[in-house]
C-alpha cells in the first residue's frame, strides 16, 4: 500500500468551488431542465424511501410517486389554470369600474373622515388603455411565436427541454440515495463525518421549506379560495391563490388577502357589513387551521430559511444566472445557512471571542 501524501486541502476545495461556480455561470442557459428535474426528484425521494420500507422496489416506488406527481400536474393544468385565466379576464374587465369606485366613492369618503384636502386620482381612458396594452401583448406573443416557429432549432430545443424534465426527474429519483452517498464518499475522509452532519442539517432546512412551507402555501391557497367561493366573493380563486402564495412571509398572506378581499367585497356588496364579516371569518378560519394544524404537522418547530433570506436568495440567483440561478438559490442558501451556523459556533469557541 502506497504511503499517503500529505496535502493542503483548502486550495483544492476552493479551486473545486470556483470551478463549480464558473461552470454554473457558463452553462446556466441549458441547466433549467436538469435543475427542475432535480427539484422534482428531491421532493419525491422521501416518498420513495417510505415505499421502500413497505416492501416496494426502488423503481416501482419511483413509478408510483411519478404517477402521483403527473396526476397532480394534469389536474392543475386542466382544471386550475383555465379557472384562473377566466377569473383574470373578468377582473381585467371590471378594473375600470373598480377604479371609478375608488376615485369617486372611496377616496372622497376617506378624505371627509380624516378632514384633509381631497386629492383626485387621474382620469384614465380605460377602454383605450386596455386596448393598447392587450394589443402590445398580442403583438409580443405573435412575434415571439413567429420567431420560434421560423427557427426549427428553437422549436426542437423547447420540446426537448420539456420532455427532458420528466426523464431527468425519474432517473435522479431512482438513484438519489446512491448519488448522494457517492458524492459524500469523495469528501476527504477526515471531513466526512462533519460534512455528512452538515448535509443532513441542510437537507432538513431545505426540506422544511420546499416540502413543508410549499404544502402549507398550497393548503392555505385552497382554503382561502374555497372559503371565498362559498360565500360568493368575486375573483375568489385569484384572491385565495395570491394570499396562499404570499404566506411564504409570515402573516403577509393573511394581510394581503384580507385587504384585497375586503376591498373587493365592499365594492361587490356596496358596503354590506355582514358580507365583510364573512370575508374576515374565512381568513380567520384559514389562519387558525394554519397555526394549529398545518404548520405544526408539516413544518414543526425546526428553524428554517428566514423569509427575507428566501427573497434575497431568489433575487440574487435570478440576477446572477437567470432562471437557473433562481432554481439554485434555495439549495445554496440552505447550505450557506448551515455552514454559517457552524462557523459562528466555532468562532464562539475560540479565544478571540471568549478572552477579555
Amino acid at each position: 500500500m502506497s504511503p499517503v501524501v500529505p496535502v493542503n486541502r483548502w486550495p483544492f476545495v476552493l479551486g473545486l468551488l470556483l470551478v463549480f461556480v464558473l461552470l454554473v455561470w457558463a452553462l446556466h442557459p441549458i441547466l433549467a431542465p436538469f435543475l427542475v428535474g432535480a427539484a422534482i426528484a428531491y421532493l419525491g425521494d422521501p416518498l420513495v424511501d417510505r415505499l421502500e420500507t413497505r416492501g416496494y422496489g426502488r423503481t416501482g416506488g419511483v413509478a408510483l410517486v411519478f404517477s402521483l406527481f403527473g396526476l397532480i400536474a394534469a389536474l392543475l393544468l386542466l382544471v386550475g389554470v383555465p379557472l384562473l385565466i377566466d377569473q383574470l379576464d373578468q377582473a381585467i374587465r371590471k378594473l375600470p369600474l373598480l377604479y371609478r369606485w375608488v376615485s369617486e366613492t372611496l377616496m372622497p369618503a376617506v378624505h371627509e373622515r380624516i378632514s384633509v384636502s381631497p386629492v383626485g386620482l387621474p382620469v384614465i381612458d380605460w377602454e383605450a388603455e386596455l386596448a393598447a396594452r392587450w394589443d402590445s401583448i398580442g403583438r409580443l406573443v405573435a412575434s415571439s411565436v413567429a420567431g420560434l416557429t421560423r427557427s426549427g432549432m428553437g422549436v426542437i430545443a423547447a420540446v426537448f427541454n420539456l420532455t427532458l424534465i420528466p426523464v431527468v426527474a425519474f432517473y435522479l429519483m431512482r438513484d438519489w440515495d446512491r448519488l448522494v452517498a457517492g458524492l459524500l464518499d469523495l469528501v476527504p475522509m477526515t471531513w466526512q463525518q462533519d460534512i455528512s452532519g452538515m448535509v443532513s442539517e441542510a437537507d432538513e432546512v431545505l426540506g422544511e421549506f420546499l416540502r413543508g412551507q410549499f404544502l402549507v402555501m398550497l393548503a392555505q391557497a385552497f382554503l382561502y379560495s374555497a372559503g371565498l367561493w362559498i360565500i360568493g366573493l368575486d375573483f375568489a380563486l385569484i384572491l385565495g391563490t395570491v394570499a396562499g402564495l404570499a404566506s411564504i412571509i409570515p402573516y403577509a398572506g393573511a394581510v394581503l388577502g384580507v385587504g384585497s378581499s375586503l376591498l373587493v367585497a365592499w365594492f361587490q356588496s356596496g358596503g354590506d357589513l355582514m358580507f365583510l364579516v364573512w370575508v374576515g371569518l374565512v381568513f380567520g378560519f384559514g389562519q387558525m387551521v394554519e397555526s394549529l394544524f398545518l404548520t405544526p404537522t408539516l413544518i414543526g418547530d425546526r428553524i428554517g430559511l428566514h423569509p427575507v433570506m428566501v427573497i434575497f436568495a431568489l433575487m440574487a440567483g435570478g440576477q446572477l444566472a437567470g432562471f437557473a440561478g433562481v432554481l439554485l438559490a434555495l439549495p445554496v442558501a440552505a447550505v450557506a445557512l448551515v455552514f454559517c451556523r457552524h462557523a459562528v459556533s466555532y468562532y464562539r469557541s475560540t479565544e478571540t471571542y471568549q478572552s477579555d
